[in-house]
């Protein structure tokens, strides 16, 4: 069974695998990011590549990062927490440095590929990926594939215009990773209780609605209903048989629950509206990204053979 070695390449850590052509995890680990000395950056992940030569014959190399990937060439664009990875080709740099075959595509998109083959999108062909972190991302399934659209933006989501006021020519508007952002959630906490957003954090304002907070359960319930919002204005641009919601506030276990309650407070006054969204957590969490740069890597590279689609269980 051939093997790989996997890498997702985040802000503060890269994390790594080597997994077999099933998507199975044979060994992980993890080591700092080099932010800004592409030598170092690259002998790092040299390093762990030849570490892993030393017990699996590997037959390629996948990587997940941040950034606008250009899967094609492999060129790493716009802007990350790791400038250094920003203009190299990743191809030729891993690939002639090692002999082995070389993929690489946007975290988001690896995440909803990774949903798509293993998780919660298993039996999809088309699903929305959603990401709620800092900032909302995403990624667009279609027909079983990701779709990036003309300019690399595609499942860029948080840019979404929620909450517009035009008058006399002035515009005052919301995005909705503004509203609907883990961060937006600090925010609007910290400006109901008068706190500093410096003396919160997202485990801190569910900590204090539970408590009877009524200035965080305000803030958790205008957060929801944006999320629902946001997740209602997907379903019908895009009509994707699943939204599959990630990032670590998806871990709540009234997560799912919380936005479908106001799905269904937006559907009894959208009487137009017939199509209820489909919505589920990430199943992989943190592995999402890596399983998903395998896929990506193995679709590909025309190895994934048979039950592309599996039906779901």
């Amino acid at each position: 069974m051939r093997c790989y070695i996997v890498f997702d390449i985040g802000g503060t850590y890269v994390k790594h695998a080597v997994m077999n052509e099933r998507g199975d995890f044979l060994e992980k680990g993890r080591y700092r990011s080099e932010r800004h000395d592409f030598q170092r950056f690259r002998d790092d992940l040299l390093r762990v590549v030849r570490h892993a030569q030393a017990s699996y014959e590997l037959s390629g190399i996948a990587i997940s990062s941040a950034g606008s990937v250009d899967s094609d060439i492999g060129v790493i664009g716009g802007s990350s927490a790791l400038p250094c990875i920003h203009g190299p080709n990743f191809k030729d740099v891993f690939g002639g440095a090692t002999g082995l075959p070389v993929e690489l595509e946007n975290d988001a998109n690896c995440a909803a590929l990774g949903e798509l083959w293993k998780g919660a999108g298993r039996g999809c062909r088309d699903i929305a990926f959603v990401i709620v972190g800092t900032g909302i991302g995403g990624a667009i399934v279609k027909d079983g594939r990701i779709h990036k659209g003309a300019h690399l933006h595609g499942g860029e989501f948080g840019y979404m215009l929620m909450d517009v006021r035009y008058e006399n020519g002035r515009i005052e508007c919301k995005t909705w990773s503004e509203l609907a952002a883990t961060s937006a959630l600090i925010r609007m906490a910290a400006e109901e209780k008068g706190m500093q957003e410096s003396e919160l954090d997202g485990e801190k304002v569910f900590a204090l609605a539970e408590g009877g907070d009524e200035a965080a359960q305000k803030a958790i319930d205008r957060f929801y209903f944006s999320l629902a919002q946001g997740i209602f204005n997907l379903q019908y641009a895009y009509d994707p048989e699943k939204i599959i919601v990630g990032g670590g506030i998806s871990s709540r276990s009234d997560f799912i629950s919380e936005i479908n309650k106001r799905l269904s407070a937006l559907l009894s006054v959208v009487s137009i509206a017939k199509v209820r969204p489909v919505v589920e957590a990430c199943r992989f969490k943190n592995d999402a990204n890596l399983l998903g740069a395998l896929y990506h890597y193995l679709e590909r590279r025309g190895e994934l053979g048979a039950g592309l689609f599996p039906p779901a269980d």
